[in-house]
């Protein structure tokens, strides 16, 4: 920032007059030089909308986080690899080689599914994940477990590799919303697990960003809010916060000392990122302070005044003058300015580029 221009004493400013140099014995006449300009450069005082950002740090990750687990009991034979993609009727993991397999549905199963349960949604969810994967020509979607949806469950029980009882249980299948990443193995091949054990950690699809933000800051994060993400390799790309905390959590130091507290934040990017990296520190940049129509200058043309404060210098054709300003909003490099006699379009002095 260049330094305050202090004016001292009674001394005037002058400028220097230029004579005109007339050449001897010559048919041509001398030109006078031009005046140097006042200051380096300048920049024009504009009429504009202000956005002033705060960045945060966040991680890069994937939607719905959660532990699965299974009613199967034995030994563990086979674990998808860390980032393995499960589908609709493939196996989470399995069990004594006998798969624990991924059906689409929001309800848990709760209860041994066959013949003589009462109908419930869970019936449901069962017999159109049957019917989406191909077993029960006369199966019907209606919540009832009829004969047909007895034999849906056979025919399918026998190509996934499993005892053919006619009954489905927690020991053969988990119910997610949707396809499952795995994030994290509990378990190993060789473990032993019994019911109720986690055995893995799955994601969505979906990437999103997680910010812990500081509750300091908490005002800044507004559901619907757009902001501008940083990705590793440089890469920007905007989204959306579609969800905030309401729950403040401790942050403590290695000396289990407090040091504030968090929210969580979640962020919907606006389209895929090209990194892969799952838990990729990013930057975040959430607007602190939005400001419209105000005149605004390049944050460079703020002089500091020795009497205090801040000015701009006006040109004003050869000549400059220093004009007393109240600095307000930041942003995108400008920051906005009032004060006397300041319109549109005047100029002001900044650094040479």
């Amino acid at each position: 920032m260049r330094k305050g221009l202090v004016i001292a004493g009674a001394g005037v400013l002058a400028l220097a007059a230029v004579t005109a140099v007339a050449v001897a014995g010559g048919d041509g006449a001398g030109a006078a030089e031009p005046s140097p300009p006042p200051v380096p450069a300048t920049a024009p005082i504009t009429r504009q909308d202000l956005v002033d950002t705060k960045t945060v740090e966040g991680a890069l990750t994937y939607s719905g986080e959660r532990r699965v687990g299974t009613d199967a009991s034995g030994t563990v034979t086979w674990v998808p690899a860390e980032g393995a993609v499960v589908r609709r009727g493939r196996p989470l993991l399995r069990v004594d080689r006998r798969p624990v397999v991924l059906m689409y549905g929001r309800l848990p199963i709760y209860r041994s599914l066959g013949q003589g349960v009462d109908d419930g949604p869970d019936v449901e969810q069962l017999e159109r994940n049957l019917k989406i994967l191909g077993y029960g020509d006369d199966l019907t979607m209606d919540g009832h477990f009829s004969y047909a949806t007895h034999l849906a469950v056979m025919e399918w029980q026998d190509d996934a590799g499993l005892p053919e009882t006619g009954r489905v249980d927690a020991s053969q299948v988990v119910f997610l919303p949707s396809a499952a990443r795995v994030t994290d193995a509990a378990v190993e091949v060789g473990d032993r697990i019994t019911p109720g054990r986690p055995a893995l950690t799955v994601s969505g699809l979906r990437r999103l960003v997680h910010v812990d933000l500081s509750t300091d800051d908490q005002t800044l994060a507004r559901k619907g809010a757009k902001v501008t993400v940083e990705l590793p390799g440089g890469e920007r790309v905007t989204g959306k916060i579609t969800s905030v905390g309401t729950v403040a959590e401790a942050v403590a130091s290695g000396q289990g000392q407090d040091e504030g507290s968090t929210v969580g934040v979640d962020i919907t990017l606006s389209k895929t990122p090209r990194t892969r990296l799952d838990q990729a520190p990013v930057e975040v940049e959430l607007v602190s302070e939005r400001r419209e129509n105000v005149l605004a200058v390049p944050v460079e043309a703020l002089l500091a005044l020795r009497e205090g404060g801040f000015g701009v210098e006006l040109v004003e054709g050869a000549s400059t003058r220093v004009v007393p300003v109240e600095p307000g909003a930041f942003g995108g490099g400008m920051v906005e300015i009032t004060g006397a006699g300041l319109a549109e379009g005047m100029r002001v002095g900044v650094p040479a580029q």
